[in-house]
């Protein structure tokens, strides 16, 4: 693996660099993308796309905690709502990068703002199972993380089930 093409997340030692994926995704990459998951009560996506900025609050999730470090700015994101009417309903770019989570006393726990690019017609989450070629998908995997990394393959996909 040329340890010169894959980004680390500063401070990841070079040894474990790509250890914020799964072992058969953990490869290099150039375009991060990732999906976040919010539930509608609390913000739904009208009123990200309202107010122009999104961030992420009250994540406590060791391993969604090194994905939101890992993120960078203009990375695309998929906004995910959950809890109702699960389904992706929109996409983001990061906007600011990880900084400490003011709802925390512990500033360990960190936060990323997110600006809406576009609201998609939603892809609910019994469409992307009923997908095939999303087997592998974080989201299907790993259902109660808030944030994760998606693999360029899964993110054509998911796009590809929203023709705009």
């Amino acid at each position: 693996m040329n340890r010169a093409l894959m980004h680390r997340p500063q401070g990841v030692e070079a040894t474990n660099a790509a250890s914020f994926l799964p072992r058969h995704e953990a490869k290099p990459f150039f375009v991060r993308h990732w999906l976040i998951k919010f539930a509608p009560f609390r913000t739904a996506w009208p009123d990200i796309v309202r107010a122009g900025v999104f961030a992420l609050r009250g994540v406590r999730s060791a391993e969604a905690r090194q994905h939101l470090a890992a993120m960078r700015l203009g990375d695309p994101v998929l906004f995910y709502q959950s809890q109702q009417n699960q389904a992706i309903v929109g996409l983001l770019e990061v906007a600011r990068e990880a900084y400490p989570d003011p709802t925390s006393a512990d500033p360990r726990w960190l936060t990323c703002d997110f600006a809406p690019v576009r609201s998609l017609k939603p892809i609910s989450l019994s469409v992307l199972r009923a997908e095939p070629r999303l087997a592998g998908l974080a989201l299907l995997r790993q259902p109660r993380l808030a944030v994760m990394p998606i693999v360029e393959h899964d993110w054509n996909v998911t796009l590809s089930l929203n023709p705009q």
